[in-house]
């Protein structure tokens, strides 16, 4: 049986630089646009594969040019 090791939580700095957004946007699009993303305490945790898809399935519904 083959080990798969599980894909780690980022941080809200490192969703946000790699979705090239600040931490503002990023907090409105959770908020208005139900950005996938788990608050644990009082930090927000992230998935890049999943948050990764979400992107992808936004591509036409919103205009891209409006950050919140």
């Amino acid at each position: 049986m083959e080990f798969v090791e599980p894909e780690r939580w980022c941080s809200m700095n490192e969703i946000a630089e790699f979705l090239g957004i600040t931490r503002d946007t990023t907090l409105a699009w959770i908020e208005k646009r139900g950005m996938p993303g788990v608050k644990v305490g009082r930090t927000w945790k992230f998935k890049i594969s999943e948050v990764d898809a979400w992107v992808r399935s936004q591509n036409g519904q919103n205009d891209s040019r409006q950050e919140d």
